[in-house]
């Protein structure tokens, strides 16, 4: 494998999904931010609420940014963003104002149009989402969270809110956007998330066991990533939450994640950001 430079003209900021906040121990990204770094990259994180709204998130990441370019004296950053977090860079750069200092978005299995599946289970009584709330709300304070919203996100997943937000956050000129979906192969290539694939397989088509595929695809460049592996990518493989290899064999498609991360910010230094 050709030896990759990951050193890009704007600073790089990993911007997590739904569930994880940005800790030193356990990292979400798992070995990708120690890779890029070797590689040249300048790596920093979003920093945003774990189980906070899109718009919530969106002000904090702003927030995160300005320091960012105060610290580095880069004028623009490059957003890497996985689930959720792709909605929010989204967000970020659009109605929030923030195009004239954001490079380029990336997003990594982001639910840009919504989930057919996820509407289905927001049809759950309204007591239900209570208690869950009340439950992850108060956890997650505890571990941090500024402003956790659990109801609020769950409605977000929606394919009416996702249509709504798209067309009140239309991609801004001169930002180059790009998206990565990965696929599963089959139901059991992740145990954890093989009862969710299973079923979004029936109903949205492939995907990586929380998103699918064609709601992930965004932008000018579309990338779907399911390796030459049997069991494929799932929503954890993208953030090497198993911190080891995909596979085994010499020669993979994808069989190290991080060798499909140091690809994609080459590829994003070549572009001149």
């Amino acid at each position: 494998m050709e030896e990759r430079n990951c050193k890009t003209k704007y600073p790089l900021v990993l911007i997590h999904g739904t569930g994880f906040r940005d800790l030193k121990m356990p990292v979400y990204w798992g070995r990708i931010p120690r890779v890029l770094r070797e590689h040249g990259a300048s790596v920093y994180f979003g920093e945003q609420d774990s189980w906070g709204s899109v718009e919530s998130n969106a002000h904090a990441i702003c927030a995160r940014i300005d320091a960012i370019l105060e610290q580095t004296g880069a004028e623009k950053v490059n957003l890497i963003a996985h689930s959720k977090g792709g909605v929010e860079a989204r967000m970020v750069a659009s109605s929030l104002g923030y195009g004239g200092r954001v490079a380029s978005v990336t997003t990594i299995s982001s639910p840009h149009r919504g989930s057919k599946t996820f509407t289905v289970f927001l049809k759950a009584p309204r007591a239900f989402f209570s208690i869950a709330a009340f439950a992850v709300n108060n956890w997650i304070r505890i571990v941090g969270d500024r402003n956790p919203d659990f109801r609020r996100v769950c409605e977000e997943f929606a394919v009416s809110h996702m249509e709504r937000f798209n067309a009140e956050n239309p991609d801004v000129p001169g930002v180059f956007y790009q998206s990565v979906a990965g696929v599963m192969r089959r139901p059991m290539s992740d145990v954890s998330l093989w009862v969710a694939n299973f079923v979004l397989n029936r109903i949205e088509g492939p995907n990586d066991g929380l998103v699918s595929v064609s709601s992930a695809e965004w932008g000018e460049r579309c990338i779907t990533i399911c390796g030459n592996t049997r069991r494929g990518i799932s929503h954890l493989d993208e953030i090497d939450f198993r911190r080891s290899a995909l596979s085994k064999k010499a020669g993979e498609n994808v069989g190290d994640i991080t060798d499909f991360y140091t690809w994609l910010v080459d590829d994003l230094r070549r572009r001149g950001f």
